[in-house]
């Protein structure tokens, strides 16, 4: 039987059209996934993600063991509202699951992880807990809210007490306010401004309505996997997974190199690959001749190259079809792709496409 957020109840009321999605019964959309993606470029719009996994990282010990188990070092997060954006690397430098750390108090970590990977990354953390002093547990009560969109302060604020809304300002991108048991974050998954709100499920359906009430429109996956795509962010499962590396997934980014002596898992493999130079490597594509990208489809470059869309859709804002691929690292083409048989040529361009609200390629 799928599993059901607190939420099911305001979808199915709002007529969502409803699909699995890694074992939970989630909103595709409410009617136009364009219309949805629409809004949140030029307004704001609401997604339930609480199929997303939410763990605490407690104890004495669990700075240093979030520095050894992830890519990105936790040491860098000096002051309580801290966050970042990392991998989770198996001893092969895999990616096992990205995630957002957020940095509450002295041991005190929260972490939100991939639903359909939750399981395993609970697995795989508390396999690596031993000689530290930490603990791992599944907020399985919590619910996230995420709010989207130009206009995402302003709706957030008339949906809250004016004791919170006076602080939303304040909260920089990738900081996070802990006011009793919500966590409020500036963070998101479009390539807008706006706020992930992580709250006990029994409050999620007042906030929605509040939400909604002030001018946030419910908005489904369908939207949310087309902003996304348009901001340049990985899927797991598509994007990246345990065959891919951060240096092959346009991730070397979140990478903490320094300091030289910490031991992060999967840092071997990922030094030896470095040292090496990567064969493969993550871009993006516009397709400017009619048809849509999607993942799965092959890619030929005149050179000889082979490679494959990882994602792929419709972007709204360019009016074209958008992905992202994984080709030969040293292979600029030109390249093409099959769609249905036909041979068609794509662009090689750096992602993002759209960041906030504006097309970033031609």
């Amino acid at each position: 039987m799928l599993q059901r957020t607190p939420l099911y109840d305001r979808h199915q009321a709002a007529g969502a059209k409803l699909v699995d999605f890694a074992g939970w019964e989630m909103p595709l959309n409410y009617g136009s996934q364009i219309k949805e993606h629409e809004q949140v470029r030029g307004a704001a719009g609401v997604f339930d993600v609480s199929h997303m996994g939410v763990v605490d990282v407690t104890g004495p010990g669990a700075r240093n063991f979030l520095r050894r188990v992830l890519a990105n070092d936790a040491g860098r997060l000096k002051a309580p509202g801290q966050a970042f954006y990392s991998c989770m690397l198996n001893d092969q430098a895999g990616i096992i699951d990205d995630l957002i750390v957020y940095y509450l108090s002295e041991g005190r970590y929260r972490t939100v992880v991939n639903a359909a990977r939750r399981a395993e990354d609970l697995t795989w953390l508390k396999q690596h807990t031993a000689g530290y002093d930490v603990r791992i547990r599944l907020r399985a009560d919590a619910a996230v809210i995420a709010v989207q969109g130009p206009k995402a302060q302003a709706c957030l604020g008339k949906a809250v007490d004016a004791r919170l809304e006076s602080r939303l300002a304040g909260i920089k991108p990738f900081r996070v306010v802990e006011t009793g048991d919500w966590l409020i974050a500036r963070t998101g998954y479009t390539g807008e401004d706006g706020f992930e709100i992580i709250l006990p499920g029994r409050s999620a359906l007042d906030l929605w309505d509040h939400l909604t009430a002030a001018g946030a429109v419910p908005c489904g996956l369908g939207a949310r996997d087309s902003l996304r795509l348009e901001a340049g962010l990985c899927l797991y499962g598509q994007d990246m997974d345990t065959t891919t590396t951060p240096l092959e997934s346009a991730l070397g980014w979140t990478v903490a190199w320094k300091p030289e002596d910490r031991d992060f898992i999967g840092r071997v493999a990922l030094e030896s690959q470095r040292a090496r130079g990567v064969v493969r490597r993550l871009m993006g594509l516009v397709l400017d001749a009619r048809g849509v990208l999607r993942h799965g489809q092959a890619l030929q470059s005149d050179l000889g190259g082979e490679g494959e869309v990882t994602s792929g859709g419709f972007s709204p804002v360019l009016g074209r079809s958008i992905g992202l691929a994984r080709i030969p690292a040293d292979d600029d083409g030109p390249w093409t792709v099959d769609i249905r048989g036909r041979a068609l040529p794509v662009r090689l361009v750096k992602p993002p496409f759209v960041r906030n609200g504006h097309a970033l390629v031609d």
